[in-house]
């Protein structure tokens, strides 16, 4: 493998078409103001890398980015990629990761509006993410630990799996599939509106309106805060452990279990799901 190390590149494709290199401790920045720099690589590995300049990671296979930096000057930054690793790397460019496949991310800091759109096959341990539109269209995810903040996440996606997850945002997972959220804090209005088959285990869930709309839902032993309007026009089993302010029309078949609700609305008539308040000690 060869190492390229303790240089700057501004070059328009500097690196283009290069295979299995190693660039340690490099910046690409500079007056030239260079596009691409690693379009149609493969087998590259970058540490302690700055990029400033934009496009770089397009069309490559086989990515290792390790304890790097991508400013927000480094616009739409991965693109048509697979099989990529992205460790202790900062990632503040709008647009990163479309169209790639087959990714681990795990210990990054994201600072990018429509991040991951289109996406498949990707992996995030223990990072911080702030964005709009976060992997909307992505299908195969599985996320632990990641603490999200930002508007209209998870929409459209399919096949995906969040644990000990913490997310801050409004809208989120709007017309996904067959979606797992366990032991996570989720804090947002409108959630899942118009989901399939999406089940919340042992979560906490916080915010007006939400789970509206929805086919399959499943709620297992999670607490709701600051709820109302909940399962409206809903297809829903759920076991809620603290009070909900309102429940409107959940659909007929559904079954919803809860220690105490401070009304009942049923103002359609498909809207007869069963209510059931089992009180609690303390309710």
């Amino acid at each position: 493998m060869k190492v390229i190390q303790d240089q700057t590149f501004d070059a328009e494709r500097a690196f283009y078409g290069s295979h299995d290199i190693l660039v340690k401790n490099c910046s690409l920045d500079g007056p030239a103001d260079g596009e691409s720099a690693f379009k149609e690589c493969s087998g590259v590995q970058v540490e302690h890398g700055f990029f400033n300049l934009r496009y770089p990671f397009w069309h490559d296979h086989g990515l290792v980015i390790r304890d790097s930096r991508m400013t927000q000057a480094c616009r739409a930054a991965l693109w048509y990629s697979d099989h990529m690793t992205i460790e202790n790397t900062k990632l503040h460019g709008i647009k990163a990761l479309r169209e790639c496949s087959d990714i681990l991310m795990r210990g990054c800091d994201v600072i990018s509006p429509e991040f991951g759109w289109s996406a498949r096959n990707v992996e995030m341990e223990d990072c911080d993410v702030e964005s709009e539109y976060f992997m909307m269209r992505s299908s195969n995810l599985h996320f632990n630990n990641v603490r999200m903040k930002g508007k209209y996440s998870f929409q459209y996606i399919v096949d995906a799996v969040f644990e000990n997850c913490t997310f801050d945002t409004k809208d989120a997972f709007w017309h996904g599939k067959n979606i797992t959220v366990r032991d996570s804090v989720v804090k947002g209005e409108y959630l899942a509106w118009y989901s399939e088959n999406i089940t919340f285990e042992n979560c906490k869930i916080i915010g007006t309106q939400p789970l509206c709309y929805c086919k399959g839902l499943k709620l297992i032993h999670c607490e709701m805060e600051g709820c109302d309007l909940a399962f409206e026009r809903s297809e829903v089993e759920a076991t809620v452990t603290t009070p909900v302010l309102s429940v409107k029309n959940p659909l007929r078949g559904s079954r919803i279990t809860v220690p105490a609700v401070g009304e009942i609305i049923r103002d359609i008539e498909e809207g007869t799901g069963t209510v059931q308040i089992q009180p609690k000690a303390g309710f």
